[in-house]
């Protein structure tokens, strides 16, 4: 937990990846076609990714302009939709302008499911209010690395028989299987040399630097996240002098959401928050719209009083809350 990815460095270094690719391909060409992207990088993932923000593109694009004067889910319909997509498959050729967009996404998610998994999950899943299995399916056929949960999930849809899920029903269902397959990621060392040979990188990279914890001048005092009960504890709070926490130690947070692992929304989900995602997540929005750590021990007061205050994950949520509000 110590150790957090940092998803701008990631991100800078797929759009300098990515430029370098570009200016090497259409330094000779105008586009690039199908065939091509398919064989673009030694990595397979990215060129796998490119293909399928092509064909989700024009999916959407193509549901836009949907005519309420026409039965688009007749047979006969749907039939030459599908011929129209076949025909277009072997027809594709993209400038460098559009392709540029598309490689960089397709390689921060390339990066994103090699060397973080976890978030690479989360954010395929937080980005549905609802995960539908037919679709799910469409984009794991894009999914190369580390897709053993992601094909269970996908198993256990269908053995439900839904036709849908919420997003708060497919993290903890996903919670579950990640224990239920222990779930190990791909060594990354291999990904990370066919990467360095366009632009050398190295794993350390992506992590981000925090600074060494300073000597205290005076000895530390009991943990003051151990409060019974919460409200006699906060207004204590209230009424003391402003002292060191936990985020005297480490650089200030300014986002709790942006802060926080994989692992971590996992284990807040599932012990604080009786393994309701939504209900997380709007304790998180809510205390993150907070001016200052009173009114956020205030709102957990109010809404939370009945967790555990000796249990890690107390202490481990407690301890990203004193980063995002010090001593204000």
């Amino acid at each position: 937990m110590d150790e957090k990815i940092n998803l701008r460095a990631i991100e800078r270094y797929s759009d300098e990846f990515s430029e370098k690719m570009i200016e090497t391909w259409f330094a000779t060409r105008e586009s690039i076609t199908g065939q091509e992207i398919l064989e673009f990088s030694e990595i397979k993932q990215i060129n796998l990714f490119v293909i399928y923000e092509l064909f989700r593109t024009w999916k959407l694009e193509s549901e836009k302009n949907r005519s309420p004067y026409f039965d688009y889910d007749a047979p006969e319909v749907r039939e030459a939709a599908e011929a129209l997509m076949n025909a277009l498959s072997n027809h594709i050729r993209v400038d460098r302008a559009n392709f540029t967009p598309l490689l960089r996404k397709a390689t921060y998610n390339t990066l994103l499911l090699t060397i973080d998994p976890y978030d690479f999950f989360a954010d395929l899943i937080e980005n549905h209010a609802e995960l539908v299995p037919s679709e799910f399916a469409d984009h794991l056929k894009y999914v190369r690395i580390n897709k053993a949960p992601l094909q269970r999930l996908l198993e256990k849809l269908h053995e439900r028989q839904v036709t849908s899920i919420s997003g708060n029903e497919a993290f903890a269902l996903l919670d579950s299987i990640l224990e239920e397959v222990n779930f190990t990621p791909e060594d990354v060392d291999e990904y990370l040399a066919s990467f360095s040979r366009v632009l050398p990188v190295s794993i350390e990279s992506f992590y981000e630097k925090r600074e060494e914890p300073q000597p205290r001048a005076e000895p530390e005092q009991a943990n003051h996240y151990q409060w019974q009960p919460v409200k006699s504890t906060v207004n204590d709070q209230l009424s003391q002098e402003p002292r060191p926490m936990v985020a005297d130690q480490f650089m200030r947070i300014t986002s709790i959401k942006e802060s926080l692992t994989i692992n971590q929304k996992f284990m807040f989900t599932k012990v604080l928050f009786h393994g309701d995602f939504e209900l997380f997540s709007r304790a998180i929005e809510d205390l993150d719209r907070q001016d200052h750590l009173q009114g956020a021990l205030r709102y957990l007061e109010k809404n939370y009083e009945e967790w555990d205050r000796d249990s890690e994950e107390f202490h481990e949520f407690m301890d990203l809350l004193s980063k995002r509000f010090g001593t204000q």
